[in-house]
């Protein structure tokens, strides 16, 4: 079977026991669950398979443990000859988008994504901040509902589909913010179960750090399309180092990214990785989009049928 889009899941996904059929039933799968634990010097099967939801929801391990279930899941799915035209992934998920295309390898993937969830996190723990969706609202309207704000920084920073947007943000601006979006008739104003004030200028330090690290890797031209998160456009791979460091800081535009690839012809999606989010993005963002679930290896032999 042929899609347009593979879609990699971000923060958020995670859950316990995520990844133990696809481990239990291919090979392929298997592999990198061991490669990813050797590159993380990091159990990540046990990881998955055995922890808590307090302890796979820190951000340290909940991007190593996303990062290495799609990862697995994408193993699988060309192990069952299942191809695809292009990537993309949901934050977190565009460093998975990144490996499947072939522009960094496993090995060098797992590095990555692991000093990410590790310099995220430290700013999670030194900025008291946090994330909330609004939902109902248009997205000017929740733009100049955080430009109002005079208690702090606070951002939208996850375009997910229409009328859904989230903000992000020191506490005491997120929480003016949210009351500003709730004046403006929003339907309803969720705090997420995060600790930190993601793809914000909150988060520059780490991006900095980031941009540092990866400047020693080699990176290599993609074998497909990749869309980015920055614009929504096919990715520019020429200056990575400075991408990432951006993507840190800038909103996620995951609803322009979508309709710029249905623009493209890409009709036709598979959700690779843990939950199905961005399959119920994708149905609010076009009704034109399919978009398929892979969440076991039962969900993989189906997709090659």
């Amino acid at each position: 079977m042929n899609y347009g889009f593979a879609f990699f899941p971000g923060q958020g996904a995670q859950a316990p026991g995520m990844g133990k059929d696809l481990y239990e039933n291919s090979q392929a799968a298997k592999l990198v669950f061991e490669e990813a634990s050797e590159g993380a010097s990091l159990d990540v099967a046990k990881l998955c398979f055995e922890s808590d939801k307090a302890t796979l929801s820190r951000t340290e391990n909940s991007q190593i443990a996303i990062f290495t279930h799609s990862m697995a899941a994408w193993a699988a799915l060309k192990e069952a000859g299942v191809e695809f035209k292009a990537a993309a992934g949901f934050s977190l998920g565009e460093y998975t988008a990144l490996a499947a295309a072939g522009v960094v390898s496993l090995a060098d993937g797992v590095k990555i994504v692991s000093m990410r969830g590790k310099l995220m996190q430290q700013a999670a723990d030194s900025i008291d901040g946090g994330m909330a969706a609004i939902l109902g609202l248009e997205d000017s309207v929740i733009e100049d509902a955080c430009a109002k704000v005079t208690s702090g920084v606070v951002r939208p920073v996850n375009y997910n589909c229409p009328g859904q947007l989230v903000i992000a943000g020191e506490k005491a601006a997120l929480a003016e913010a949210i009351e500003n979006c709730k004046a403006a008739g929003a339907r309803r104003a969720l705090p997420l179960a995060v600790s930190g004030a993601f793809h914000t200028p909150l988060m520059a330090k780490a991006a900095a750090e980031l941009r540092a690290y990866v400047a020693d890797f080699t990176f290599s031209a993609p074998k497909m399309d990749i869309y980015s998160n920055l614009d929504g456009k096919v990715y520019d791979c020429s200056d990575l180092p400075a991408h990432l460091e951006q993507h840190m800081i800038s909103p996620v535009r995951w609803t322009q990214l979508v309709k710029n690839g249905m623009a493209a012809g890409l009709t036709s999606a598979c959700e690779i990785g843990p939950g199905k989010t961005l399959t119920g993005f994708a149905g609010k963002i076009s009704k034109e989009l399919t978009c398929k679930t892979v969440q076991d290896m039962a969900g993989v032999q189906a997709a090659a049928e």
